[in-house]
C-alpha cells in the first residue's frame, strides 16, 4: 500500500475587517471544499475517512493561524495543516487590515499498487 495523490482543490478566503489570519484561513479552506464533491474514495471502494488530506495555507503571518481550528472544518478524512508565507495583507487604516489567505487541499488515498482499480474483473 502507498499514499497516492488523487485530488487537488484551491481556495481563497479573506477577513476584511478583523485582521484575523485564522478566520481568513478557514474561509479559504471552506471555499476550496465548496467547489467540489469528492467521490474518489467511493470509486476505490474505500470509506471517506480513509482520505489523508493535506491542507496548505498561505498567509503573511503563518504562525498566527490556529491549525487545529482549520483542521476542524474538514468533514471527513485525516487532516494535516501546514502554513507558509503567502496570501496578502492590505492596510486599511492604522488599526485594521484586510487579510487574504490562499489554500490548497491535497487528497491522498492509501492504494494497493498491485490492484487495477476501475478495471472490471
Amino acid at each position: 500500500m502507498a499514499l497516492k495523490r488523487v485530488a487537488l482543490e484551491l481556495g481563497m478566503g479573506t477577513d476584511i475587517r478583523g485582521s484575523d489570519y485564522t478566520k481568513a484561513a478557514k474561509r479559504a479552506l471552506h471555499n476550496a471544499l465548496r467547489q467540489n464533491s469528492l467521490s474518489m474514495a467511493d470509486a476505490f471502494d474505500l470509506p471517506k475517512d480513509a482520505m489523508h488530506v493535506k491542507i496548505l495555507i498561505g498567509v503573511q503571518k503563518p504562525d498566527e493561524v490556529d491549525k487545529q481550528e482549520v483542521a476542524n472544518l474538514l468533514p471527513y478524512g485525516t487532516p494535516t495543516v501546514e502554513t507558509t508565507l503567502g496570501g496578502m495583507d492590505t492596510i486599511k487604516d492604522e488599526n485594521n487590515m484586510t487579510i487574504m489567505a490562499n489554500c490548497a487541499v491535497i487528497v491522498y488515498l492509501d492504494l494497493d499498487e498491485t490492484k487495477q482499480y476501475g478495471v472490471p474483473a
